[in-house]
């Protein structure tokens, strides 16, 4: 195993400012802040997080204060971010931790991934990030950055328990130590190894990488391409939520929802897909934010 020590050098100097990472973050939220700031940070970008999330912790500063939000509100306030069953698990987390755990967002591994919509990455980044306690946290910058060190090759394969012990193995003693190695190798990933278009004479551990060493080779890439947002069913799906966010009570005659949708079958598919997630309810020929 390479000595990544100078990861967490470069991080001390060259993280980027944001939200989450501030002291007066943790001292307002504590780990709910984290919880949150974790689940819309999956598969969105972090420029659109950032206004989202003050917006979010602003209505909802802790764990029971959005456990009393209905599902509508939820999902209402979730607007544009995408993937908005997140909102809905968010919701039953928030739930589970009033009703569990007194409204404290646990610190325990196994408690945390017992709460509904979490999963390993996430229960462990809320324990390092937020409780400071020595695990490996792998998300995909994580896994693209040992891929190219580690393994010399240009993208990670699918993940796996492998991921996890690479981390493991190289994680300083120290708690807030490996904390920080967590967020810096993450932070490596995004912003200078990144996936196409890697500033390797950026990187503070390119002398330490097997892939740079090799001549960076191309390889094959296996990782799955998402659809374009245009023209797709995803596209079909927020424009069914967000008529019913913008509709009176969150409720609208289902003649009336997208009617000029130009695909019929796909606005069909759309709302009993939506009906299907939690994320809507038809009754009485109503279509309906969930209640």
């Amino acid at each position: 195993m390479p000595d990544l020590v100078k990861v967490s050098e470069w991080y001390r100097s060259e993280a980027r400012d944001l939200p989450w990472r501030r002291s007066e973050f943790h001292d307002a939220y504590a780990a709910w802040g984290t919880l949150v700031s974790e689940f819309m940070l999956q598969q969105t970008p972090v420029s659109r997080v950032i206004p989202h999330l003050e917006a979010w912790l602003r209505r909802w500063p802790d764990p029971t204060a959005m456990a009393a939000a209905s599902p509508a509100e939820v999902v209402t306030q979730w607007a544009n971010l995408g993937y908005p069953r997140r909102a809905l698990w968010l919701h039953g987390a928030a739930v589970a931790v009033s009703e569990r755990h007194d409204g404290v967002v646990p610190r325990d591994v196994a408690d945390l991934l017992a709460l509904p919509g979490i999963g390993d990455y996430t229960a462990r980044a809320v324990a390092v990030f937020a409780y400071g306690d020595r695990h490996p946290v792998v998300d995909t910058n994580t896994r693209r950055v040992l891929a190219r060190v580690i393994d010399g090759t240009a993208q990670p394969g699918p993940p796996s328990r492998r991921d996890l012990e690479s981390m493991q193995r190289l994680l300083p003693a120290d708690d807030a130590e490996s904390a920080l190695f967590n967020a810096a190798v993450m932070e490596l990933g995004a912003v200078v190894c990144t996936a196409r278009a890697p500033q390797c004479e950026q990187c503070p551990i390119r002398d330490a990488c097997r892939w740079f060493a090799l001549g960076r080779p191309v390889g094959v890439d296996t990782r799955r391409r998402q659809a374009k947002y245009e023209g797709s069913d995803r596209q079909a799906r927020g424009a069914v939520l967000q008529t019913l966010r913008l509709a009176p009570a969150a409720r609208v005659p289902l003649v009336d929802v997208i009617p000029d949708w130009p695909d019929t079958a796909q606005r069909h598919r759309a709302i009993d897909s939506l009906i299907a997630d939690g994320l809507a309810e038809a009754a009485d020929g109503f279509l309906s934010l969930p209640r």
